[in-house]
């Protein structure tokens, strides 16, 4: 008796798939988190702990989940975040990341470390595409990506903050390396960031002077001034950080803690939300980036301020189980679980989803 074929029908299912794709030392790279990967646990672990308030017989006539943001009316708040190397989970790479996000209307953040250029992702993408941007050392070098980006006709610039260094214990067990035909595209020809340098006996090669280079909030101000995009600042969790953003003229907030890849032990993203969101108080909108893998999480970040979301990891995982249509379906499913979860406590639309959608029960806005 033939079995029935599997069908993902949601985005453990295309984990599921994914992982029984990839080599060991890719899922190493991709799945890992910093040290002991208590953060990037937690990411996951402090949605499920957040409990929906349900509403019944709602007046849903008219319900959507349209937004805008900075300039861009989109069908949905679900963005597809920014990833190296996409070509480590199917050869097409970023190319069928971009028509997978296209054809559910979806913002692409393009990495600096992609392995498939700019240019080339722009020339596929029906749907707008953001630039993620680590900043160099050399402003020159910075300046050059982001003239590419804006050449590219790439509507932002996502500057990534929070990873001058990090410690992944899965990768190096793994003995993670790049295959050979998979590199970061964008940084063909250009200096390398510093690296430490090789310690004494008794020394760390960390603070060796290759931290000394790192840009710092002064290099936000002199990006304000080069570049006519909108700036968002990827890797906020403090709100004295978020603040200080806000001051220097950001256009956006994206709270992460890197999927847990930098840092260990720091907060849930979603757990560090609502300190942003007060801190920013409305000034500018507020993203998320970490931990979603249900509707239900993205009504949840809405709840607590955020203005849309980004998902990483399992667009990884659709594009390593069936290419552009696993990318589409991964961000098809997850807008149908948050219509589903605002149609069951009572929101018509996204505008309407605040605090009083979570348990305990608040009383209806005024």
């Amino acid at each position: 008796m033939a079995t029935a074929p599997f069908i993902p029908v949601c985005l453990a299912d295309y984990e599921r798939l994914a992982l029984e794709r990839l080599s060991e030392q890719t899922k190493a790279y991709l799945e890992g988190g910093a040290a002991d990967e208590i953060t990037l646990r937690e990411n996951r672990a402090a949605f499920d702990r957040i409990r929906l308030s349900p509403r019944i017989l709602p007046d849903l006539k008219g319900a959507n989940t349209r937004l805008s943001l900075l300039g861009l009316d989109l069908p949905h708040p679900i963005l597809v975040a920014p990833t190296a190397y996409h070509r480590l989970a199917h050869p097409e790479g970023e190319r069928a990341t971009a028509q997978g996000a296209g054809a559910m209307g979806a913002v692409m953040v393009v990495s600096t470390q992609a392995s498939v250029a700019v240019e080339e992702i722009a020339s596929l993408a029906t749907a707008p595409l953001w630039f993620q941007l680590y900043m160099h050392p050399d402003r020159d070098v910075t300046q050059h990506l982001v003239q590419r980006a804006e050449d590219a006709g790439c509507g932002a610039l996502v500057v990534t903050v929070d990873a001058p260094v990090s410690l992944r214990n899965r990768e190096q067990r793994a003995g993670f390396r790049l295959p050979a035909g998979v590199d970061a595209v964008h940084l063909r020809g250009l200096p390398p960031l510093p690296t430490p340098a090789s310690a004494a006996m008794g020394e760390v090669p960390v603070f060796t002077g290759a931290l000394d280079a790192l840009p710092g909030w002064d290099d936000l101000v002199w990006l304000r001034d080069v570049s006519r995009l909108p700036l968002l600042l990827k890797g906020i969790l403090h709100p004295d950080d978020a603040r200080r953003a806000v001051d220097l003229g950001m256009d956006g907030v994206i709270v992460s803690n890197h999927g847990g890849r930098v840092l260990d032990t720091v907060p849930a993203a979603i757990n560090a939300l609502p300190y942003v969101t007060e801190a920013v108080s409305g000034a500018v909108p507020v993203l998320l980036d970490g931990g979603i893998r249900r509707g239900t999480d993205i009504l949840k970040a809405l709840a607590l301020g955020a203005r849309a979301v980004l998902v990483g990891r399992p667009c990884l995982h659709g594009l390593a189980a069936a290419g552009a249509p696993g990318v589409a379906h991964v961000l098809h499913l997850l807008r149908a679980e948050l219509e589903v979860a605002m149609a069951l406590t009572g929101r018509t639309t996204l505008a309407q989803v605040d605090r009083s959608v979570l348990w305990p029960p608040a009383p209806d806005p005024a």
